[in-house]
C-alpha cells in the first residue's frame, strides 16, 4: 500500500502506527526464536549426553515456547509508548516515529543489526554445527534405526532451513550495522540508493518467513510422504464421501 499506492495507514492512524511495529517486532522476533529453539532442540536429542535429553519433550517445548512469545510481548510495549505521529511544520502532515532519542539508539544499534539479526545467525550457525557433528556419530551409537533415519532427516531439514535462513539475512545485518554506525547521507542521489537497497534486502529476508514449507517438502521424502497422506487419504477422501452422502436421495416409503 505504501510503496505502490502511496497510501501509508501508520500516517493515518495513532492506533495503526502504534500497533504495527509492535506487532511485526512480535513477529520476527517470536519467528527468530522457534527458528533458534529447532535447532538447539534438534541438537538436544541427537546429542550423546543423555542428560539434554530431559530437555527434549514436547511439555517443555510448549512452556518454552509460550514463555518465549509472553517475554517478546513484554519487550514490544516500548513500541507501544514511543511511536507516535509527528506533524510535519513545513507539509504539516503527520508522520509516524519514534519520539524517545534513547529508544532510537536502542532501535538502531541494537534491535536491528543485533537482536534480529547477529544473535540468531550466531545461535543457527553454532547448535547447527554442532547437530551436524553429533548425526555424523549417531552411526556409531546403539540408536535403532528407524530413529536414525528420522534423526538425520529432521537434522538435514533443520540444517537446509539455517543455510536458507543465513543466504537472505546476512546482507540486511551488514546494511544494519552501516546505517547504524554511519549518519544518514544528506546526499538525495545516496539516500535514493540506500533506500532501494534496503527495499530489496528487506523483500529477500522474506523468504525465512515463506520457503520454510517448500524447503522441508524439497528436502524430506517423509514430510512429502506425510503431506501427500494428510491432503489426499484424509481430507480429500472426507470431502468426496461428504459429497456422496449429500447427492444421495432418500427412499420414500
Amino acid at each position: 500500500m505504501i510503496n505502490g499506492f502511496g497510501i501509508n495507514w501508520l500516517n493515518k492512524s495513532i492506533f495503526y502506527c502504534k500497533f504495527r511495529p509492535f506487532y511485526v517486532q512480535l513477529c520476527i522476533l517470536t519467528s527468530f526464536s522457534c527458528m533458534c529453539l529447532a535447532i538447539i532442540d534438534q541438537f538436544m536429542a541427537i546429542c550423546s549426553n543423555p542428560r539434554w535429553h530431559q530437555w527434549n519433550n514436547i511439555k517443555v517445548a510448549r512452556y518454552i515456547v509460550i514463555g518465549t512469545i509472553i517475554f517478546w510481548i513484554l519487550h514490544g510495549i516500548p513500541f507501544l509508548l514511543y511511536y507516535d505521529q509527528i506533524v510535519s511544520p513545513i507539509t504539516g502532515q503527520s508522520n509516524c516515529f519514534i519520539i524517545s532519542v534513547a529508544f532510537q539508539k536502542y532501535y538502531n544499534f541494537f534491535y536491528s543489526p543485533v537482536l534480529i539479526c547477529i544473535i540468531p545467525m550466531a545461535i543457527m550457525i553454532l547448535f547447527g554445527t554442532f547437530a551436524y557433528r553429533n548425526v555424523q556419530n549417531i552411526a556409531y551409537r546403539t540408536v535403532p534405526l528407524v530413529r536414525q533415519e528420522s534423526e538425520k532427516q529432521l537434522t538435514t531439514m533443520v540444517l537446509v532451513q539455517v543455510f536458507f535462513d543465513i543466504i537472505p539475512v546476512s546482507p540486511l545485518v551488514a546494511l544494519s550495522i552501516f546505517r547504524a554506525i554511519y549518519n544518514t547521507p544528506n546526499d538525495p542521489l545516496v539516500l535514493a540508493q540506500l533506500n532501494l537497497i534496503s527495499n530489496i534486502l528487506i523483500i529477500i529476508n522474506y523468504l525465512h518467513f515463506a520457503a520454510s514449507f517448500y524447503i522441508y517438502v524439497s528436502v524430506s521424502k517423509r514430510f512429502r510422504q506425510q503431506l501427500i497422506y494428510v491432503l489426499f487419504r484424509i481430507h480429500f477422501d472426507r470431502f468426496r464421501l461428504r459429497r456422496i452422502n449429500n447427492n444421495q436421495i432418500e427412499p420414500q416409503t
